[in-house]
């Protein structure tokens, strides 16, 4: 699917006059139309992508006068399973995310070890497929900063983000996917904090993935691990992530 596609999407779903709610997506996904029109040109989205805007691109940033009043709490935000309503009770003082799959160097951190790897504040637009945005001031730890310490082995392609919630009517836990190109750009954070301070439940926490050349439902909340794969092959559908599972486009440029 092009970038012009996409955006065309999200502009006709924005003139709908707010009548999707948060399980938008949920809903969406099981309408035949919508997920025709996101799987359509899947073969070649990739190509069109970076024959359209080079994914090593900057999103644009904006500035502190441009933060919208409320980040929109969308989708999931407040995840039920016992193991998370436990960290969550504890401020997330006793949470670990798990790295490895094919690295080097599999590593368990804590927020403190999160927070001391190298950071980064941005400003950014979110866009969801739902048709609506919001600008928020992320800060995080850059993903290629934990990639160097871990130390993907050769032959890997993509980094799973596995979630501790249980997403809309079937209630399977959230996954999704990124490439290497995508967890070595220098606005892809393991992000922490929303406008300044720690990242509401509602919102993700105690942390969640911004990769801000994608649309919303790649950004992954309530991250538990990263599995550095070859392959999504036999991860979920094998389609690399939960939406992409129910037909939406793996790659989700604008």
């Amino acid at each position: 699917m092009t970038d012009f596609t996409r955006r065309s999407i999200i502009k006709a779903l924005a003139g709908t006059g707010g009548l999707l709610t948060l399980t938008g997506c949920d809903s969406l996904s099981r309408t035949p139309w919508f997920t025709d029109i996101l799987s359509s040109g899947e073969t070649l989205s990739d190509v069109a992508q970076h024959a359209i805007t080079p994914r090593k691109g900057m999103a644009r940033e904006f500035a502190r006068e441009d933060i919208s009043p409320q980040f929109r709490q969308n989708g999931s935000t407040n995840p039920q399973t016992s193991e998370y309503r436990k960290l969550a009770a504890n401020n997330f003082k006793d949470y670990v995310l798990k790295v490895g799959g094919r690295v080097k160097n599999p590593m368990n951190l804590d927020m403190a070890a999160i927070r001391a790897l190298p950071s980064r504040t941005q400003i950014t637009r979110h866009d969801c497929v739902e048709g609506w945005s919001a600008i928020g001031e992320w800060t995080g730890a850059r993903l290629n900063a934990l990639l160097k310490q871990v130390q993907p082995l050769p032959g890997a392609r993509y980094l799973v983000f596995h979630c501790a919630d249980e997403y809309g009517s079937s209630q399977s836990r959230y996954y999704e996917s990124i490439d290497m190109e995508d967890a070595e750009h220098p606005q892809t954070l393991l992000a922490y904090d929303l406008n300044g301070e720690a990242l509401p439940i509602g919102n993700g926490a105690p942390l969640r993935l911004r990769v801000e050349r994608q649309l919303g439902y790649k950004m992954a909340k309530y991250i538990m691990s990263i599995e550095v794969v070859d392959s999504f092959d036999n991860i979920g559908g094998g389609n690399g992530g939960f939406w992409e599972d129910r037909g939406y486009a793996w790659y989700a440029g604008i």
